[in-house]
Protein backbone atom coordinates (compact mmCIF):
# COMPACT_ATOMS: atom_id res chain seq x y z
CA UNK A 1 0.00 0.00 0.00
CA UNK A 2 2.95 2.43 0.56
CA UNK A 3 3.53 2.70 -3.44
CA UNK A 4 -0.28 3.30 -3.94
CA UNK A 5 0.34 5.84 -1.23
CA UNK A 6 3.25 7.26 -2.53
CA UNK A 7 1.74 7.50 -6.32
CA UNK A 8 -1.66 8.92 -4.60
CA UNK A 9 0.76 11.57 -3.36
CA UNK A 10 1.92 12.72 -6.68
CA UNK A 11 -0.74 12.15 -9.02
CA UNK A 12 -4.07 12.03 -7.28
CA UNK A 13 -6.32 9.26 -6.57
CA UNK A 14 -8.70 7.77 -9.37
CA UNK A 15 -12.25 6.69 -9.05
CA UNK A 16 -11.68 3.42 -10.38
CA UNK A 17 -8.81 1.09 -10.57
CA UNK A 18 -9.16 -1.92 -13.13
CA UNK A 19 -7.64 -4.87 -12.00
CA UNK A 20 -6.69 -8.59 -12.64
CA UNK A 21 -7.68 -11.46 -10.34
CA UNK A 22 -4.16 -11.86 -9.09
CA UNK A 23 -3.64 -12.25 -5.40
CA UNK A 24 -1.82 -9.10 -4.82
CA UNK A 25 -5.41 -7.69 -6.06
CA UNK A 26 -7.43 -10.27 -4.17
CA UNK A 27 -6.83 -8.97 -0.49
CA UNK A 28 -8.55 -7.32 2.38
CA UNK A 29 -5.19 -4.91 2.18
CA UNK A 30 -5.98 -3.60 -0.87
CA UNK A 31 -9.77 -3.62 -0.59
CA UNK A 32 -9.81 -1.80 2.72
CA UNK A 33 -7.03 0.84 0.95
CA UNK A 34 -9.73 1.54 -1.89
CA UNK A 35 -12.28 1.36 0.10
CA UNK A 36 -11.42 3.99 2.74
CA UNK A 37 -10.65 6.15 -0.28
CA UNK A 38 -13.92 6.13 -2.34
CA UNK A 39 -11.97 3.71 -4.91
CA UNK A 40 -14.04 1.37 -7.03
CA UNK A 41 -11.66 -2.17 -7.52
CA UNK A 42 -12.89 -2.98 -11.45
CA UNK A 43 -11.71 -6.91 -11.15
CA UNK A 44 -11.94 -8.30 -14.74
CA UNK A 45 -13.19 -11.67 -15.62
CA UNK A 46 -11.53 -15.00 -14.40
CA UNK A 47 -9.50 -16.44 -17.56
CA UNK A 48 -10.76 -13.33 -19.78
CA UNK A 49 -7.19 -11.21 -19.98
CA UNK A 50 -8.27 -9.22 -22.89
CA UNK A 51 -11.05 -7.66 -20.10
CA UNK A 52 -7.42 -5.83 -19.40
CA UNK A 53 -5.75 -5.81 -22.61
CA UNK A 54 -3.41 -2.64 -21.51
CA UNK A 55 -2.47 -4.38 -18.17
CA UNK A 56 -1.49 -7.58 -19.94
CA UNK A 57 0.97 -5.66 -22.94
CA UNK A 58 2.43 -3.76 -20.09
CA UNK A 59 3.23 -6.95 -18.05
CA UNK A 60 4.57 -8.45 -21.47
CA UNK A 61 7.21 -5.31 -22.08
CA UNK A 62 7.73 -5.46 -18.12
CA UNK A 63 9.26 -8.95 -18.55
CA UNK A 64 10.53 -8.59 -21.87
CA UNK A 65 12.24 -5.34 -21.48
CA UNK A 66 13.64 -5.85 -17.47
CA UNK A 67 12.79 -9.11 -16.16
CA UNK A 68 14.35 -11.09 -18.89
CA UNK A 69 17.01 -9.10 -19.12
CA UNK A 70 18.61 -8.76 -15.36
CA UNK A 71 19.70 -10.92 -12.91
CA UNK A 72 18.80 -9.48 -9.51
CA UNK A 73 21.37 -10.40 -7.02
CA UNK A 74 19.47 -8.98 -3.93
CA UNK A 75 16.31 -7.31 -3.45
CA UNK A 76 17.61 -4.02 -3.34
CA UNK A 77 19.03 -4.77 -6.51
CA UNK A 78 16.23 -5.67 -8.16
CA UNK A 79 14.16 -2.81 -6.79
CA UNK A 80 16.89 -0.42 -8.58
CA UNK A 81 17.04 -1.66 -11.83
CA UNK A 82 12.95 -2.25 -11.80
CA UNK A 83 12.63 1.65 -10.92
CA UNK A 84 15.30 2.27 -13.47
CA UNK A 85 13.47 0.64 -16.42
CA UNK A 86 9.64 2.19 -14.82
CA UNK A 87 11.29 5.17 -15.04
CA UNK A 88 12.66 4.71 -19.01
CA UNK A 89 9.30 3.20 -19.70
CA UNK A 90 7.10 6.09 -17.88
CA UNK A 91 9.56 9.02 -19.23
CA UNK A 92 11.98 8.28 -22.49
CA UNK A 93 10.69 5.29 -24.01
CA UNK A 94 8.48 5.87 -27.13
CA UNK A 95 4.52 4.63 -26.59
CA UNK A 96 3.12 3.54 -30.00
CA UNK A 97 -0.13 4.87 -28.14
CA UNK A 98 1.43 8.14 -27.71
CA UNK A 99 1.76 8.16 -31.66
CA UNK A 100 5.65 7.02 -30.79
CA UNK A 101 6.11 9.99 -28.69
CA UNK A 102 8.20 9.21 -25.23
CA UNK A 103 5.36 10.32 -22.50
CA UNK A 104 7.35 13.62 -21.65
CA UNK A 105 6.50 14.49 -24.96
CA UNK A 106 3.01 13.81 -24.93
CA UNK A 107 2.95 15.60 -21.47
CA UNK A 108 4.80 18.91 -22.61
CA UNK A 109 2.62 18.73 -25.87
CA UNK A 110 -0.72 18.34 -23.99
CA UNK A 111 0.76 21.17 -22.13
CA UNK A 112 1.14 23.45 -24.39
CA UNK A 113 -1.98 22.70 -26.29
CA UNK A 114 -3.68 23.78 -22.58
CA UNK A 115 -1.91 27.30 -21.86
CA UNK A 116 -2.53 27.82 -25.20
CA UNK A 117 -6.10 27.31 -25.56
CA UNK A 118 -6.03 24.37 -28.39
CA UNK A 119 -8.19 21.63 -28.06
CA UNK A 120 -6.70 19.40 -30.91
CA UNK A 121 -4.88 15.86 -30.42
CA UNK A 122 -0.89 16.56 -30.15
CA UNK A 123 0.50 16.20 -33.91
CA UNK A 124 3.31 13.58 -33.33
CA UNK A 125 4.13 11.10 -36.03
CA UNK A 126 6.50 8.53 -36.78
CA UNK A 127 8.20 10.31 -39.24
CA UNK A 128 9.47 12.80 -37.16
CA UNK A 129 11.54 10.02 -35.35
CA UNK A 130 13.01 9.09 -38.19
Amino acid sequence: MNTLNRIATKRGLPSIIKVDNGSEFISKVMDKWAYERGIELDFSRPGKPTDNAKVESFNGRLRQECLNAHWFLSLEDARRKIDEWRQYYNEMRPHSALQWATPAEFARQARENALSGRTAEPGFSILDRC
